[in-house]
């Protein structure tokens, strides 16, 4: 912790005034209180947005799950916002849903499946006292039976028209506003990240703004005075 505390007070020597109190006024409002898992999201324009409806939400972490489907966001799209999060991808075991899940659980989340059940309730009625993982699948097929199987809990969103279902991207928005929301307001919940968090995530901010930041990291590693 305070080799990157140190670290990050030599990163901030290289980028504006600007960045800084932006990078500190908008670490204040990130959270791994809540975190989304995508499975099999493949189309480029709404794995874009739901990445830009992340970071528009503070939702720092998402997980990707890519058991039949790339996942390939359109740069153009996310406006950028890809570079701010923490995106962890599942593609390498034999079932990738699976380890994302039990991934998830055991940093205490429970996992709940975004999609209409005969247990499901609306999300406004999702208790927000707990770390949330809100798991979403394909606008065609939805969530595979294996995360169905797996998930603690089934929520949907309100809907009154014709159509059966929101796209992927909406819903995914929808769903976070009605829970950061709720949390933010929620009193006594430790939602925000840790000071050790702060100070990782910020520092792996500052390196992206950073000319040649592999070369500068390397240079002020060989000059840690601890």
């Amino acid at each position: 912790m305070e080799k990157k505390a140190w670290l990050l007070e030599k990163f901030y020597e290289h980028i504006s005034e600007n960045k800084k109190t932006l990078f500190d006024s908008i670490i204040q409002q990130r959270t791994r209180h809540v975190t989304v898992a995508l499975e099999n999201i493949f189309q480029p324009h709404n794995a874009s947005a739901v990445l830009r409806s992340c970071d528009c939400f503070g939702v720092q972490d998402v997980h990707v799950i890519e058991n039949t489907n790339e996942y390939v966001p359109n740069r153009e799209i996310d406006m950028g916002s890809s570079k701010w999060l923490n995106i962890q991808h599942y593609s390498e075991t034999e079932n990738n849903t699976l380890e994302c899940i039990n991934k998830l659980k055991a940093k205490g989340y429970k996992i709940v499946a975004t999609t209409p059940h005969e247990n499901d309730s609306f999300i406004d009625e999702l208790p927000v006292d707990q770390p949330v993982a809100l798991l979403f699948g394909t606008e065609a097929t939805g969530l595979s039976q294996l995360a169905l199987d797996n998930a603690d809990a089934f929520v949907k969103l309100p809907m009154y028209g014709f159509t059966e279902s929101y796209n992927i991207s909406v819903s995914v928005a929808l769903a976070l506003f009605n829970i950061t929301e709720r949390m933010r307001k929620t009193e006594n919940l430790n939602w925000q990240l840790s000071d050790e968090e702060s100070v990782d995530i910020r520092l792996e901010w500052a390196k992206k703004v950073v000319k040649h930041s592999e070369k500068v990291e390397s240079i002020l590693n060989a000059r840690y005075p601890f």
